[in-house]
């Protein structure tokens, strides 16, 4: 993929009133939420179930890319074709999430996330199978003395180094530095983590000469942490989250995918909403949902194939609400037992 390749991607990642699907959960954490609702947590449920999220009809109208899972992208639909070859045939871009996942951070008790060992050749391989973006989730934890700068830089490294082994091979790098909800932190407890971690962030991706035109940032909202007896408003959310990146991400970056972090479903569409409400921003403002898009759907299915038509409807239903977030024209009043 050549340097403009790069750029068209990240732009298509982020088209207006699109946004990327998350179904990268691994096969540990899939299947804790089968078996919480009695569905069988094997290899022929878990592809059952994501063909059921990828053939929903009419998904690439909202949907412009999809992060899938090693498992995943090795598979076929029950149709015989590669899921890679399936998404992209739907209009809808097929990524790979390539870490290995949170590790203790040594001399600490905070968290960094590994892969980099063999990513350069696994990276080739994925491109072999269809992936043109990646993902890397690190972990950053808010709580007594955390998050310290040596977790936050051990953390901004290894993204940095994925993104450049990213580029290498042709793939646009999602680099996602989550700071968790856990806790019962202030939505300013938020911002100050948020901030010091993206300045270490685009410190590091600028040491290591990423071109920006050519990723996506997946960044978290700023917020209050999920046990604080202070909520902040989705006003204050949407504000505190935009004013800070406005001083930290570079206009360079093509858009930022929000996670939802553990927020419920209308709760993360509302902020989406109410930040792209405000005044015009230099990147897109999109969203990358895994649990706040797939709930409804899976709770719907339930490993049963007559409920698909059910749970594809439900998946659909969520997929726009988010589509107008974007614009900014949706409304918890547009819910209704489709989404719910």
């Amino acid at each position: 993929m050549s340097t403009d390749e790069l750029h068209s991607t990240a732009r298509e990642l982020v088209a207006p009133g699109k946004g990327v699907l998350a179904a990268d959960e691994s096969n540990p954490t899939i299947g804790k939420k089968f078996e919480a609702l009695g569905i069988p947590a094997d290899e022929a449920h878990r592809r059952d179930y994501r063909e059921m999220l990828l053939s929903t009809p009419g998904l690439a109208e909202f949907i412009s890319g999809v992060i899938l899972y090693d498992e995943t992208i090795r598979q076929q639909t029950s149709g015989g074709s590669p899921f890679s070859d399936f998404v992209a045939g739907k209009g809808v871009i097929p990524g790979i999430k390539v870490d290995t996942g949170a590790k203790p951070l040594a001399g600490s008790d905070e968290k960094v996330t590994e892969g980099l060992d063999g990513l350069r050749e696994r990276l080739d391989e994925y491109r072999g199978l269809g992936a043109r973006f990646a993902k890397w989730r690190a972990v950053i934890e808010i709580g007594d003395d955390r998050p310290s700068s040596y977790c936050i830089r051990t953390n901004a490294h290894a993204l940095a180094r994925y993104a450049a082994l990213c580029q290498e091979a042709g793939i646009v790098p999602m680099v996602e530095p989550e700071v968790m909800m856990e806790g019962d932190h202030s939505l300013d407890d938020c911002r100050v983590a948020t901030r010091d971690t993206l300045h270490a962030l685009f410190d590091e991706l600028h040491h290591q000469r990423i071109d920006l035109c050519g990723i996506i940032l997946k960044g978290n909202m700023v917020i209050s942490g999920k046990d604080s007896s202070q909520q902040a408003s989705v006003q204050e959310v949407a504000e505190a989250t935009v004013t800070l990146l406005q001083e930290v991400v570079p206009p360079a970056v093509p858009g930022i995918t929000f996670l939802s972090g553990g927020q419920s479903e209308v709760l993360a569409s509302a902020h989406l909403n109410a930040m792209n409400a405000l005044d015009e921003q230099p990147w897109e403002l999109s969203f990358s949902y895994a649990r706040a898009l797939q709930s409804p759907a899976l709770k719907r299915w339930m490993g049963d194939a007559t409920n698909v038509e059910e749970a594809q409807k439900a998946l659909y239903h969520r997929a726009h609400c988010n589509g107008l977030a974007r614009y900014a024209k949706y409304s918890p009043d547009m819910e209704d037992e489709a989404g719910r």
